[in-house]
């Protein structure tokens, strides 16, 4: 089996000779002896597919020229595997006709090299027979009655190809390195130069130099499908650069998707990927009081303005209604299983907030939720049976084996802070361990989203660390930064520097209302990067559990130059939409 990597690789000619082929998709845990025997900031798929080779039986990997990084992986196999066939296949950047000519006698002097290492032969014929049932235009595939996704970028591993599967969408163009748009051209008599010629007519990637007509190609599609997912791996710039320009020039809706080729990634791109399906799935259908939706699927982001009434904690009139048996009224509830909390709110067929509480949550999720849902049920004054359908968000929304369906954080976000505030456009949610900006449009509908990677630089945790640093309880962090009287810069944001940081000043005598002061500020730099990337739209609101400390919400607004809507239990707004949502289920 030989390994490639690469849509300009010739993978017929090896299958015409009898060998099986595989793309290389890596799915590591980490980069254990790529970081040492490359180098950390190489590019991850690079890395990826070195931890990948090293743990397979591949008889040899077929590369190409495509960057500085492949080049480097090429140098590192052939010391490793000194006994396989690692081939290098130096890729010409132009498709003209002296592109083709080179490149064909260059695969020709690659299938020489295989056979003298294999023994096995090449026939034109046998090629010739494999591409005849082949040989097809780059096309899209349009599906009427499901989302339609374009992906566009550097190549879509099979982990976004399969998620997107599963959530019943269809992907009508594959417009990335791996791209399923394969391109075969079949010339009698000239067979391989055929061959050669398809290869390099396939949409160019970015080191090609028709690369600068690539938005002919963009415009020819992407405003054909529903959304656009674009795709970058970590430490790849050109096609981030890329992405920059489309977004101001593409109509459909994008999403700007980065990977790390490990598998501790996953949950953040099934997030992403779950929750811009939803912002781009109808909104559910009016309906008459207590009639049932007819819509399938998932609605994001449904909006009833004029309809809403928002009121946090329980309601005495609907217990004494039920009580006396006079309530005839359908509840429903909505829980946000996140990193710090569980944020649970009963909510009934009006839209009006019947009970709501917040747990902490401790070392399964599944135990806090059913800890939350046993409180939540006891504030309403309501028993399990009264709850007509639960719907989960957060984190650990698909542990909770109760819940009747799941929906993102983000949408959840979205549609919860337009419950509270219709008028709330741009949304900084800040949690346990990860960060987000939302931007909405005037119907409360997802328009754009970033989150943190990885990273909980920022979050609550990261303020519990500063918290313990500075010998004081958490509580009273915000308190103490608006006491701060001397500016002081935190220059790092990782959690492991910044602690090292604070020590230092503490060293230094450094009142600790000027240091907690200089992590507010800190924290607000970066929430106004990820504000920036989705537009900042007024009006701001702020959720989760930091709004509640009064220096980080002071330290946004003074960044941002703009006041923050902060409701009465900021945590609460991720579980209140997805009640929302459980509502439009009845």
């Amino acid at each position: 089996m030989l390994g490639y990597i690469c849509k300009y690789a010739p993978v017929e000619v090896f299958t015409s000779m009898g060998v099986e082929m595989k793309r290389i998709e890596p799915d590591v845990t980490s980069f254990t002896q790529a970081d040492i025997k490359m180098h950390p900031n190489i590019c991850s798929f690079a890395k990826g597919v070195l931890e990948d080779v090293l743990a397979n039986d591949y008889e040899g990997v077929i590369l190409t020229t495509c960057c500085d990084s492949i080049r480097r992986l090429y140098d590192v196999l052939r010391e490793e595997l000194p006994g396989r066939f690692i081939y290098m296949l130096d890729t010409p950047r132009t498709t003209k006709e002296a592109g083709v000519a080179l490149y064909e006698t260059r695969i020709r002097n690659m299938i020489k090299a295989y056979e003298e290492f294999s023994g096995k032969s090449f026939n034109e014929d046998d090629l010739a027979r494999l591409l005849e049932p082949m040989t097809k235009d780059q096309t899209i595939s349009i599906k009427r009655d499901r989302l339609n996704i374009g992906l566009i970028g550097a190549r879509a591993n099979e982990t976004i190809v399969d998620i997107l599967s599963a959530k019943g969408a269809n992907i009508a163009f594959d417009l990335t390195c791996t791209g399923i748009m394969r391109k075969y051209l079949l010339e009698p008599g000239h067979v391989l130069e055929g061959y050669t010629r398809g290869l390099l007519s396939q949409f160019p990637c970015m080191r090609m130099e028709e690369a600068a007509g690539r938005d002919k190609f963009i415009d020819r599609f992407a405003d054909s499908v529903d959304g656009v997912i674009y795709h970058t791996v970590q430490f790849c710039d050109n096609y981030s650069y890329e992405y920059a320009w489309l977004k101001k020039t593409v109509k459909s809706p994008m999403l700007l998707l980065e990977t790390d080729y490990t598998r501790q990634s996953r949950g953040q791109i099934l997030t992403r990927i779950e929750a811009f399906l939803e912002s781009l799935r109808p909104a559910a259908p009016e309906r008459s009081a207590g009639g049932r939706s007819h819509a399938d699927g998932i609605h994001a982001n449904r909006t009833y303005v004029g309809e809403v009434t928002a009121g946090g904690g329980s309601s005495q009139e609907a217990k004494n209604e039920i009580s006396t048996g006079r309530n005839s009224k359908m509840y429903v509830m909505g829980i946000d299983s996140g990193s710090t909390s569980t944020n649970a709110v009963i909510m009934d067929t009006d839209k009006k907030i019947i009970a709501s509480t917040v747990v902490r949550t401790g070392a399964k999720s599944a135990d806090s939720a059913a800890r939350a849902l046993e409180e939540v049920l006891r504030a309403a004054g309501l028993s399990r049976g009264d709850l007509s359908y639960i719907v989960s968000t957060g984190y650990g929304r698909v542990s909770i084996d109760f819940a009747d369906e799941n929906v993102t954080e983000i949408s959840c976000h979205g549609r919860g802070a337009h419950y509270f505030n219709p008028s709330i456009r741009t949304i900084l949610d800040i949690g346990g361990q990860d960060s987000k900006a939302i931007h909405l449009n005037s119907s409360g509908e997802v328009t754009d989203f970033v989150m943190n990677d990885k990273c909980a630089a920022g979050t609550g945790r990261f303020l519990e660390m500063i918290a313990r640093t500075l010998e004081i309880d958490i509580s009273e962090l915000g308190p103490a930064a608006l006491n701060s009287t001397e500016e002081i810069e935190i220059t790092s944001m990782c959690s492991v520097f910044a602690e090292s940081e604070v020590i230092s000043l503490i060293a230094n005598n450094k009142e600790k209302p000027d240091i907690a002061w200089g992590v507010c500020k800190a924290i607000a730099n970066k929430a106004y990067s990820l504000l920036k990337r989705v537009g900042m739209e007024k009006e701001f609101m702020m959720t989760g559990g930091v709004a509640k400390n009064p220096g980080v919400v002071k330290a946004v607004e003074d960044r941002i130059g703009a006041s923050l809507y902060i409701c009465d239990e900021p945590e609460i707004v991720g579980a209140a939409g997805a009640a929302l949502y459980a509502v439009d289920k009845l």
